[in-house]
């Protein structure tokens, strides 16, 4: 498949988050402007975000974000699960532009070429893109208030077994190594558990992650004691950020969605992470 001139449009704006462009841009900034920033960070190489309605994840979002102000990129990779298509590829959108209310984002087709020539399991494909997938979506415009300019590289993960993890890393790092990019892995955590056993699930994720300990985080999701949409995108960003360089992982917030509603009988948990040195 070769690239086009299409426009990948929003397709949850007015439902996950505003869909008028002031109110947009007010909201991330209010998130924002809450959040403190890390001390002695060198350079990041990617983060951890949730996919949630930002009513009830954006903040937590919000704090890895705010890590960004201060430093610039030239191509940003976001990858996300696929929510509402299965496939085996990871799927690279091989358009022109991923929209949201704040404008056009340009796809940086020369990278998203070479990322989708590196490896045989990433492919440039609409797969994953069509339709109301919001897992990538939600992550914009976060990253259009607080960098302002870059180019985008869009892959939704379809399996997410070890394979494709090691895949896409591999092909992550051969792609970037010589620019001035950010990976972006889009999951939130358990799902609609009490309060007491997300905490307990989730807690395994936020340990894995603070070890920078790829393996066993994948041993954990494969063995059932902690659960992520999002673990192949997660195990991905944080395989290639230890490949291209980052030796420190943080995970800066954990939250469940009982934190914003106050009913905690069937929760979904959230982090945000930040790979840097």
């Amino acid at each position: 498949m070769s690239f086009t001139e299409s426009i990948r449009y929003p397709a949850v704006a007015g439902m996950f988050y505003p869909g008028d462009e002031n109110t947009l841009r007010k909201d991330i900034n209010g998130y924002i402007k809450q959040v403190p920033q890390l001390e002695n960070v060198k350079k990041i190489y990617g983060l951890v975000a949730p996919h949630a309605g930002y009513m009830y994840s954006g903040a937590v979002a919000a704090q890895a974000y705010r890590q960004l102000e201060g430093h610039s990129f030239d191509t940003v990779v976001v990858v996300s699960p696929s929510h509402r298509a299965y496939f085996k590829e990871n799927s690279i959108y091989p358009g022109a532009y991923y929209q949201t209310p704040l404008g056009n984002i340009e796809v940086d087709s020369e990278a998203a070429q070479a990322l989708a020539e590196s490896g045989l399991h990433n492919i440039l494909s609409q797969m994953g893109h069509d339709g109301a997938e919001h897992a990538l979506e939600v992550q914009l415009p976060f990253l259009q208030v607080v960098l302002k300019e870059f180019k985008l590289i869009p892959v939704v993960m379809g399996d997410q077994g070890y394979e494709n993890v090691t895949g896409l890393a591999e092909a992550l790092t051969d792609t970037l190594k010589d620019k001035k990019a950010l990976m972006v892995a889009s999951s939130d955590l358990s799902h609609y558990h009490d309060s007491k056993l997300a905490s307990q699930l989730d807690n395994v994720v936020v340990d894995e992650i603070n070890k920078f300990n790829i393996e066993g985080l994948y041993r954990s999701l494969t063995s059932g004691i902690c659960e992520m949409c999002g673990g192949g995108p997660v195990m991905s960003v944080m395989m290639a950020g230890k490949l291209l360089g980052a030796d420190k992982a943080k995970v800066l917030t954990y939250k469940t969605s009982g934190d914003i509603t106050g009913d905690h009988h069937q929760v979904v948990g959230y982090l945000s992470a930040l790979f840097y040195q």
